[in-house]
């Protein structure tokens, strides 16, 4: 179970929560699946790569939206592995609400073990690391092969994309490990080109012209 962390104040905006802290909303305000299936899915080069053991770890878990999209899109055989790094646990109330904007995402499974730190879902087990990023990725004893990177808006929240914290993700990848992230910020780009990945540009979920992808190379 959680340690005590408050959970996030959040606003709604028609019907999507929106972190007052940042002023930024947890998922797309057009479609939040479609989001994920586009920028952390398919810029991870997923489902194709998902293999009985594959560990996928994520900087934000926030709604869940993208474990449970994940969870679905996962036809098995196997189970994979699901890391997220969350520093504001959000309250289940609010997640069920935020869910219920998905009525063909079934949520289930999730709220009735939500919260706590070990999560089973259809076909993949999750384990919340809870805490600020910047201290539990460093001592995390984890690799991935794929990372979504899903933080608040790097102008929103500065300490979720700096340098130091970008070269951990690289540090915790594995070799052929891929990234990906809805943000093309300059900054962030060329935080993890220099934490070691081979960083593209590439077109945005949406309205969002451009989004970021990226390779750790062998």
């Amino acid at each position: 179970m959680r340690d005590g962390n408050p959970s996030p104040e959040i606003d709604w905006r028609d019907g999507t929560p929106v972190a007052r802290r940042f002023d930024d909303p947890y998922f797309s305000l057009a479609d939040g699946v479609a989001e994920t299936q586009h920028v952390f899915l398919a810029g991870n080069g997923l489902p194709a790569r998902l293999h009985d053991g594959f560990h996928i770890a994520e900087l934000g878990f926030g709604t869940g939206l993208n474990a449970l999209v994940l969870s679905r899109d996962w036809t098995g055989p196997g189970r994979l592995r699901f890391t997220s790094f969350e520093a504001w646990p959000m309250a289940r109330d609010d997640m069920a609400r935020a869910l219920a904007a998905f009525p063909g995402l079934d949520a289930t499974a999730l709220l009735d073990q939500w919260p706590a730190r070990r999560i089973a879902l259809s076909g993949m087990d999750v384990e919340i690391v809870e805490g600020d990023a910047r201290q539990t990725l460093a001592g995390w004893d984890g690799r991935a092969d794929a990372w979504f990177l899903d933080g608040f808006s790097p102008a929103r929240n500065p300490e979720m994309w700096e340098t130091a914290l970008m070269a951990e993700v690289a540090r915790h990848t594995a070799p052929g490990g891929t990234f990906a992230t809805y943000t093309a910020a300059g900054h962030v780009r060329a935080s993890l080109a220099r934490a070691g990945f081979a960083v593209e540009r590439c077109a945005g979920s949406g309205r969002k012209r451009h989004m970021t992808r990226g390779v750790l190379p062998t």
